[in-house]
């Protein structure tokens, strides 16, 4: 009988993270289908049955439903793996499906993060069922596609949960750890104007032709912050994307009275939330600006223990990197808890094609498991042949 604390052999552990991803995919966890998101939950309660000794605490804030596991006793665990069971839509009828291919996982989520939260559930298992009350926690959420209030956020500033650091497999890549994250403020662009019929445009105040000129005002505004001596690859600096425009109009011949857009803008250091808001709603004028998420830009402090071990583990160098997306990350350091923010390789995110590589999930799973036994002091496991 082999030793219970052997880890399984490269090709059994990259089986079964495969599979485990695959039936996670196949869940369609997105925002507009909170069924299927507690089913998604009813999933990960299913893979943890049988093991003794932890306590699954569910929090409700909004809709959304977050998942914290622990052993029981323990309310501060050392280390805290989390990671969002939500994904983002696309438009495909039927259930979501994966392949797999050339060494990678394809389907929507796969990279984002279903693939990471497999890793989380098997390591957090293999870690309790082989060092019962082991001072490891798992936290899962359900709406970090949305903003990540009502999940991470409200379980640190409301639900008091803490920890000694944090992993969050939500950036970076596998030799890349994330060490700064650009500010997000996401702003809703109101237009009234005057409607009318579209044979007498002099009678009316035309609402798209009015936002569309103040988001074309904002657009060089932020097109002027971009400093000349970057090169194209260093994006570190604030951005504008308009990702929503639509009207109640859908009459050919009316003249809207009525127009709305979102943007989405990152953003660095020194600019805060507050300051860019302002800006935005005097450049928008007469258009009306209502903040949607907004938070400041954030400094992760890695654990040098974590970044020495992934060095070992891969046999290459790790890059500290800075992130022009964001995470939940954000809502745990700011309480001076170190945030552990790399993952896997993965490519094609929020598309139909998104992918995570199999090998590289195999590696990042020894790294965190061997990271985590040295900071507890745990015995290695070794690899099965």
């Amino acid at each position: 009988m082999p030793d219970p604390d052997t880890l399984l052999s490269p090709a059994g552990l990259a089986g079964r993270l495969t599979s485990l991803t695959r039936d996670l995919v196949l869940i369609r966890s997105t925002d507009d289908r909170p069924d299927e998101r507690e089913r998604c939950f009813a999933f990960v309660r299913n893979h943890l049955d049988g093991i003794s000794g932890i306590a699954l605490d569910e929090f409700r804030s909004g809709d959304y439903t977050s998942l914290v596991v622990r052993p029981g006793g323990v309310e501060r665990p050392e280390v805290l793996l989390c990671g969002h069971l939500d994904v983002i839509e696309h438009p495909i009828a039927g259930p979501f499906e994966s392949k797999v291919q050339n060494g990678r996982i394809i389907g929507p989520g796969a990279g984002d993060m279903k693939g990471a939260v497999a890793i989380m559930l098997e390591l957090f298992t293999r870690l309790q069922r082989f060092h019962p009350g082991a001072s490891v926690g798992l936290a899962l959420t359900s709406d970090e596609e949305r903003g990540g209030e009502d999940g991470v956020r409200y379980l640190f500033d409301e639900a008091g949960l803490r920890c000694g650091c944090a992993i969050v497999p939500d950036g970076g890549s596998l030799n890349e750890l994330t060490v700064a994250e650009k500010g997000i403020l996401h702003a809703r662009l109101i237009s009234r104007g005057r409607a009318a019929h579209a044979a007498r445009p002099w009678l009316a105040q035309n609402a798209i032709d009015q936002l569309i000129a103040g988001i074309q005002r904002a657009a060089e505004h932020f097109r002027k912050l971009q400093p000349p001596e970057l090169t194209s690859e260093d994006h570190w600096y604030p951005t504008m994307a308009l990702t929503i425009l639509r009207s109640p109009n859908e009459a050919v011949n009316r003249i809207p009275g009525e127009a709305e857009a979102v943007v989405d803008i990152r953003f660095t250091p020194p600019f805060t939330a507050a300051e860019l808001l302002s800006t935005l709603r005097t450049i928008m004028e007469p258009v009306a600006v209502e903040p949607v998420i907004s938070a400041e830009p954030t400094h992760l402090a890695p654990d040098e223990l974590f970044v020495d071990v992934t060095r070992e583990i891969t046999g290459n160098p790790v890059r500290r990197v800075r992130a022009s997306g964001g995470s939940d990350a954000r809502f745990i350091c700011r309480y001076g808890i170190p945030v552990l923010l790399s993952r896997p390789l993965v490519g094609g995110l929020h598309s139909e094609d998104e992918w995570i590589d199999i090998a590289s999930m195999a590696t990042y799973f020894q790294i965190c498991e061997t990271y985590i036994r040295r900071k507890l002091g745990l015995p290695q496991a070794r690899v099965a042949d």
